[in-house]
């Protein structure tokens, strides 16, 4: 990957991690295991990146979190609230239109 497309890259990349996060939060993940289903489905987060996201979710009252102490090593899960899918629906319907907008743009035809 050239220099000039990293960045453009990271770019893009940064408006679709939050739909990409919103979207495996339906049952409550902590963080690992939240990289971990990301990653299955070949979209890489570093932990330094989702942390802070997941905070500003949490902080827009999109997801809510709760800590699990019953295990030897307590871990803070987190879940989508019922605000949180409304946005994910809402995005995950933008997400389509956009992309076939942009499919079409791209392949030399217009716009829906």
């Amino acid at each position: 990957m050239t220099d000039r497309v990293s960045p453009l890259l990271t770019e893009l990349r940064r408006g679709t991690l939050t739909l990409a996060v919103l979207s495996q939060l339906k049952q409550p993940q902590y963080g690992y295991s939240l990289v971990q289903a990301l990653e299955q489905s070949a979209v890489s987060i570093d932990q330094s990146t989702l942390y802070p996201l997941l905070r500003r979710l949490e902080k827009q009252q999109l997801v809510s979190s709760t800590w699990d102490t019953t295990e030897s090593r307590p871990r803070k899960y987190y879940v989508l609230t019922d605000e949180g899918q409304l946005v994910l629906d809402e995005l995950y319907g933008e997400w389509k239109q956009l992309s076939v907008n942009l499919q079409n743009l791209l392949e030399g035809g217009t716009s829906q």
